[in-house]
């Protein structure tokens, strides 16, 4: 994963959505297969399609629950961690009494019984919102707009645009405000106008969607469906694309604050960040023509259009707290229509997740204390440093890279930082009121908690020891900012590090996973920050042409795969992980190579040599089932390639793949040599 937050939410580069492991806990003792040869169909030669042959018999005996819209690896050690593991702590913790007021148990506690107090949250109704309800009701001009959208703003509630704090681009150790597009209830653009007819139904189904939420809650506003996508369509067509997002010196436009009230001299711009308590002198925009003529959209809709978009915008940020009918609906929009889940899970595993996003970082302690021993510490710190070195020799080799910028690749490879399982200080989060009857509340002060934090880095330098996800998070993640990796303590378990299983499957599991991380500080995007994490330029011009020459291939390699009729993988979009896999895998294979060298070959292990069972410790890792609607929705909205395409893609490119399964130079899993893409 790589990640760059700006605009009030992650804009992340990719989720990695894989775990890597280092070592378990004595909670698990029964051991875990390396690979289980039952994944394999033999009657699909490994030449041909390789995913298949690893793992449609996994596939076939692993159908998707109702509850998801895709399961995999990934999917099912977040399962694990979250309705096992936290759901024991949290248990531990309901359990006892006297639990002092502020304290992280009495939070986690009585959050978790507010969650599930649903005779109270019936009873209540929509109450809750009725302060917020009435200020949007009350809004006479665009003034008030400005001001009744701030406000909800510290509620987590999106409107047209949205700030975030993290570390200036171009100043890596100081804290900027960053200012950019929000506010599309589809989540992006190519929702609003595609003409494909699942994406028209997703439109009319979201009309549908708004108008009945709408009459629960007793609005009387009509046809509100149709005039909330009416503007968000128009809202849409001047919002950068999921692609033009990816560029991080198009997308850094530093302007003094005053310069917002030049660009869209129609929005109250000082009363919209003053409700949100932003003081600065500067923001960095994304994208300066949006501001221009977002704002002349503001300025020629109807004031009931917008006081309409943030009702909607309000209900929907707050819909999984409110009565059935409200979280029923919410669900059957977003988790079945747009991604083709069928079953809601049950109220207690909810309550355990809801904790985990309201209160990660205190559970996250204690299941760091219980599941993460100290001594994986080392163990992943030394594969790290495995890779650092087979990095630094691929750099050498480098046919198209010159030596001026080979050193200064080497320099940024040395400056690589990491974090390993959990944080070594933890935040204060006492100041969260949460009381055991009052859900909706809980929501909103721990809300306003992250509204404080970001506000008080404004202007301050970075703290590099800071945590952008959770320790029981089953993900990883490149900070170019901070030029540093990260691996949470969730995902350290098998599949991805399996200490009972050969070097090979682990090689091709969590060294290629660390090798991916390594990769996006020299993919598109990370590769145009420097080692000490600023945006700047460190290659020679010739070598920046030859890389891009090399990614556009890339990126028209995976243009041409299409998981459903008309619906082809964004290569433009998905360039960076894809980047990032074929440079991982290139990584970890050498080094098990390297490790080897001077010792004698492995024994085959269930007829497969070591070369056959990285591949199959690659496959492994991403064997998933998704549905068609999550998969459609995985391509106009993800980063990543559909996990078939994570396995398959990057294979056909390496020789190594090639000749670890004697694939002739016909067969589909390999492609002439003048079609090879060799970055690192």
């Amino acid at each position: 994963m790589y990640i760059h937050r700006t605009a009030g939410r992650a804009l992340a580069a990719g989720m990695l959505m894989a775990a890597i492991a280092a070592g378990r806990s004595s909670a698990q003792s029964a051991k875990v297969p390396a690979f289980d040869i039952s994944s394999i169909d033999r009657s699909i030669k490994p030449c041909a399609d390789f995913d298949g042959f690893a793992n449609d018999n996994w596939k076939k005996a692993n159908p998707i629950p109702g509850t998801d819209s895709r399961w995999g690896a990934f999917n099912i050690l977040d399962k694990e961690n979250k309705e096992v593991r936290l759901k024991g702590i949290i248990n531990s913790i309901t359990s006892r009494s006297g639990l002092a007021k502020g304290s992280e148990e009495q939070q986690i506690a009585d959050y978790y019984r507010s969650f599930l107090d649903t005779n109270t949250i019936e009873k209540r109704g929509v109450q809750p919102l009725k302060p917020y309800l009435d200020k949007i009701d009350g809004i006479r001009s665009l003034a008030d707009y400005a001001r009744v959208a701030g406000e909800l703003q510290n509620l987590g509630v999106s409107t047209w645009a949205g700030f975030g704090v993290d570390a200036d681009a171009r100043n890596s150790k100081m804290n900027a405000v960053y200012g950019g597009q929000d506010g599309l209830s589809l989540g992006e653009r190519s929702y609003y106008d595609r003409q494909d007819e699942s994406t028209q139904n997703v439109r009319r189904e979201f009309e549908a969607h708004v108008n009945k939420m709408f009459a629960m809650a007793g609005f009387p506003e009509k046809n509100a469906g149709q005039t909330i996508l009416g503007f968000e369509t128009a809202l849409a067509k001047l919002q950068l694309t999921n692609v033009e997002l990816r560029d991080p010196v198009k997308t850094y436009n530093k302007v003094g604050y005053p310069e917002l009230a030049q660009l869209a001299p129609q929005f109250d711009w000082n009363a919209f960040t003053g409700m949100q308590g932003i003081k600065t002198d500067s923001v960095i925009l994304q994208d300066k023509n949006y501001l221009t003529n977002a704002g002349k959209l503001l300025q020629s809709t109807p004031l009931a259009t917008l006081k309409m978009y943030t009702k909607y915008h309000l209900l929907n940020s707050f819909a999984g707290y409110l009565p059935k009918r409200f979280d029923d609906e919410n669900f059957r929009f977003y988790g079945t229509v747009m991604t083709g889940r069928k079953a809601q899970r049950s109220r207690v595993d909810r309550a355990v997740r809801s904790a985990d996003e309201i209160l990660g970082m205190p559970l996250g302690k204690l299941f760091a204390k219980q599941y993460f021993p100290e001594s994986s510490k080392q163990k992943v710190s030394e594969m790290i440093e495995n890779v650092r070195a087979v990095y630094g020799e691929r750099i050498d080799k480098l046919s198209w890279m010159s030596p001026a910028t080979k050193q200064m690749a080497h320099k940024k490879l040395a400056a690589f930082t990491y974090k390993i399982g959990y944080p070594d200080k933890w935040k204060d989060y006492s100041s969260i009121d949460i009381q055991k009857d009052k859900l909706l509340e809980n929501i909103v002060s721990a809300a306003k908690y992250r509204m404080n934090e970001r506000n008080g880095k404004i202007g301050k330098e970075v703290d590099r020891s800071e945590w952008y996800m959770t320790p029981q998070t089953v993900n990883a993640y490149y900070n170019p900012l901070n030029n540093e990796v990260v691996f949470p303590a969730g995902i350290l378990q098998p599949p991805f590090f399996n200490p009972d299983a050969d070097d090979a499957i682990n090689y091709g599991g969590i060294i290629a996973v660390i090798g991916h991380e390594f990769t996006h500080g020299f993919d598109d995007q990370g590769s145009q920050f420097d080692a000490e994490g600023n945006l700047q330029n460190w290659w020679t011009e010739d070598d920046r042409k030859n890389f891009e020459a090399l990614a556009k291939k890339y990126i028209d390699y995976f243009s041409t795969l299409e998981p459903l009729p008309g619906f082809k993988i964004n290569g433009a979009l998905t360039i960076g992980e894809n980047i990032a896999d074929l440079g991982g895998l290139t990584l970890a294979y050498h080094a098990l190579e390297k490790s080897l060298e001077g010792k004698p070959a492995p024994a085959k292990i269930d007829g497969y040599d070591w070369k056959q069972r990285f591949f199959l410790g690659w496959a492994q890792v991403w064997h998933a089932n998704i549905t068609d609607a999550g998969l459609r929705n995985q391509i106009q909205t993800d980063p990543h390639s559909p996990a078939r395409y994570r396995v398959n893609g990057p294979l056909p490119h390496m020789t190594e793949f090639s000749g670890a399964w004697e694939c002739s130079e016909s067969a589909p899993m390999t492609l002439p040599a003048a079609q090879r893409v060799v970055i690192w």
